[in-house]
């Protein structure tokens, strides 16, 4: 966020003639991409002032670095600050038009919380029209239920459970061939011996329990706990859907530059990661601009987030990823509802 001192400052410089100016000049390029001329500035606000005063004011905001006039334009463009005391003091969130929640609610039904995540990054990527992105929600590696399935010789289908429905599918190798009736004997007694332990405990067991287990049960829970280990290891911590919607963008579609270090944030992820967690111990909705989060330092971008819940507790965090040059009201509408279906969905009972 700004800092307060910046923001008090502003406060006593800028009069409500200024605060107007630059909340249209804001709205203007938002809505239309191309820098803003004082003459259409003057039309624009309704007020009844001289060419001569529009220019005196709008080089004011420029002077404190809320506005600025590219190389190419005699028109003006707001900077990251001019964004940032636009959406913190002159922001009218507007509701959402009734058929969008409605779209959103239908794909965000209640289920295995691989395809609510899922699901969550496409609706807001397709709600905004930008880059959507999810973190999955953190849970301990227990397994509710196991299954062994035959495929061949010496190949078998592992089926792990975790008490939120999950499923994890895994082929393992076994050192010798097993029937169907051993593989279900083999799991009945899994189940019921260790049946909502972590990976960890099941693990420090066996190696206590090894010698006293049948050696076909040991082989089996030994190559369990091995996949189980690798399906944590491996599991999606962020889903992101949408990036090529970035390619549209008229702020970015000129500049393969920016679009390539984009581009590769989405593919490391570690940095979207870090951002996600901090945006998970605020409350409500959280904005980005420019490179204020100190950790996706890209001056071009904006993020809205907002963290979601399950049975009321913080355990992920979701938002959409586009160019300063959004509609914030409109994101945030698409970021709050989004967060609350996920939320829903994650907590109903399955």
């Amino acid at each position: 966020m700004i800092e307060d001192r910046f923001r008090a400052q502003n406060s006593k410089t800028m009069d409500d003639r200024a605060k107007s100016l630059l909340k249209t000049l804001v709205e203007l390029y938002i809505a239309e991409g191309t820098p803003v001329g004082s003459r259409t500035l003057s039309r624009a606000s309704g007020l009844e002032l001289s060419p001569a005063t529009i220019r005196n004011v709008m080089a004011d905001l420029e002077e404190l670095g809320l506005i600025a006039s590219p190389h190419t334009s005699a028109g003006r463009i707001p900077t990251a600050r001019g964004y940032r005391v636009f959406v913190d003091t002159m922001l009218t969130a507007r509701p959402l038009e009734p058929q969008l929640p409605n779209s959103a609610r239908e794909q965000l039904q209640a289920g295995q919380p691989t395809r609510v995540i899922a699901s969550a990054a496409h609706v807001l990527s397709s709600l905004s029209n930008f880059v959507g992105v999810v973190t999955a929600p953190k849970k301990a590696s227990v397994f509710h239920h196991i299954e062994f399935m035959r495929l061949s010789e010496r190949r078998v289908l592992l089926i792990l459970v975790a008490p939120d429905g999950d499923v994890q599918n895994r082929v393992i190798m076994t050192a010798r061939d097993y029937t169907q009736a051993e593989l279900i004997e083999a799991a009945n007694f899994l189940n019921a011996h260790y049946a909502g332990l972590t990976i960890d405990a099941v693990r420090e067991r066996l190696q206590q329990e090894v010698e006293t287990l049948r050696s076909e049960i040991a082989t089996l829970m030994q190559a369990a706990v091995q996949a189980g280990t690798e399906a944590m290891a491996n599991e999606e911590q962020v889903v992101v859907s949408g990036e090529r919607n970035l390619l549209a963008v008229q702020d970015f579609g000129n500049d393969m530059g920016s679009l390539r270090k984009l581009f590769d944030l989405f593919e490391q992820k570690t940095q979207l990661m870090r951002l996600l967690d901090v945006s998970s111990r605020a409350e409500g909705v959280r904005i980005y601009i420019g490179g204020e989060s100190g950790v996706v330092p890209y001056e071009e971008l904006s993020i809205v987030s907002a963290p979601y819940e399950v049975d009321g507790r913080v355990v992920g965090t979701l938002g959409v990823i586009g160019p300063t040059r959004m509609a914030y009201d409109r994101m945030i509408q698409i970021v709050d509802i989004t967060s609350k279906l996920v939320s829903n969905a994650l907590s109903a009972p399955r």
